[in-house]
């Protein structure tokens, strides 16, 4: 007989509304209670889903509904300790971290190494990496239907490097199969003074970065950016040896441009009716079932949110940050200014005769 497992959600916001959802409707699971800082978020997960318990503090919630599985799905600074809290005081059966796993690589890496410990199971939403557009999408690529894989380019309006990008740069790193990353190298601006989702975020911003076989991506975020193809909020372009793939972000469809497809065809794909999160869950189900892990998309997850850290540490120090980011040292500031008349003083390098 399958088990069924219950599920308790922290955070009622739009994460935590996810997370109910795909807990609600998989016949896999059973939403058994929902607790949130505030009384009218969680009042209305009640009114939504009326067979829940409703709680303001985890400590209450844990004591009175224990569940198999937690999912975190509150503020990115927040899920370290929350979760770290749900593993110590309940015997799980599994986790959910919503991404990012933190705002820092190094508390991410603190929590996937404590779930390690314990051999827990757990999910990270990234739902590109369960839609069945962009599956389809990874599976041309790997397959070599635009050749050998050199760049990928995302654009992406009214989102930034944190909120949106760590799903964009976890889709960069599953394209490439979890290749290492040589360095990150941005261009920030954060004039407007933006916040979103109760981050600090860019006005504007151009993230690049290598792998270490020399596969690129560029990705450009902010609170206005121009897509430059008609009528997108997100775009990706897979650019290959031998041809193109573009893709939309959420969208269910994709344009191949290769040797078989000359002009460029569309393909539509079936979205099917499971949304990510459930696909997740269930998947996560399976994991719990069988008592053996699988951490390939949490690995991913930190690979990409090293990239997010990196990207806005290369904008503050105004320098290239080679990785792995444990290990970088921010160089001394100079009054050196690129672009400006070389005075023949102040040391430097001459660039025509470099070793």
């Amino acid at each position: 007989m399958t088990k069924t497992y219950s599920m308790s959600v922290i955070g009622a916001g739009w994460g935590g509304h996810l997370s109910m959802t795909g807990a609600n409707e998989s016949d896999r699971f059973e939403l058994k209670a929902v607790c949130d800082l505030t009384q009218e978020a969680a009042a209305k997960a009640k009114a939504k889903y009326p067979h829940i318990q409703i709680f303001t503090d985890i400590n209450q919630m844990f004591a009175e509904s224990p569940t198999d599985v937690v999912s975190v799905a509150t503020w990115p600074p927040s899920h370290m300790p929350l979760a770290l809290a749900a593993m110590d005081q309940l015997p799980l059966s599994g986790i959910v971290v919503e991404k990012p796993l933190s705002e820092r690589y190094k508390d991410g890496k603190r929590l996937l190494n404590a779930i390690k410990a314990k051999n827990l199971p757990v999910a990270v939403p990234h739902n590109m990496l369960t839609a069945p557009h962009t599956l389809e999408i990874l599976d041309r690529v790997w397959t070599g239907e635009i050749g050998e894989l050199k760049l990928l380019e995302i654009q992406c309006d009214g989102w930034d490097i944190i909120n949106a990008g760590i799903h964009w740069l976890n889709f960069f790193v599953n394209l490439t199969k979890l290749e290492p990353i040589k360095y990150v190298h941005a261009a920030i601006d954060g004039s407007s003074r933006t916040w979103r989702d109760g981050m600090q975020v860019e006005t504007t911003a151009v993230t690049y970065a290598e792998t270490q076989s020399g596969v690129r991506v560029i990705m450009q975020t902010g609170d206005y950016v121009n897509i430059n193809t008609k009528d997108k909020e997100t775009l990706f372009r897979c650019i290959g040896t031998k041809g193109t793939l573009e893709f939309y972000g959420w969208e269910s469809s994709y344009r191949l441009t290769n040797a078989k497809h000359p002009n460029g065809t569309f393909f539509e794909v079936d979205k099917g009716t499971k949304g990510g999160h459930q696909l997740h869950f269930e998947n996560l189900a399976k994991q719990m079932d069988s008592g053996v892990p699988n951490y390939n998309i949490a690995d991913s997850s930190l690979m990409a949110l090293e990239m997010c850290e990196a990207a806005y540490l290369s904008g503050r120090e105004g320098c290239v940050v080679h990785f792995p980011l444990t290990d970088f040292v921010a160089p001394v500031k100079t009054d050196w200014n690129p672009g400006e008349p070389y005075s023949g003083r102040g040391g430097g390098r001459d660039g025509r005769n470099l070793p």
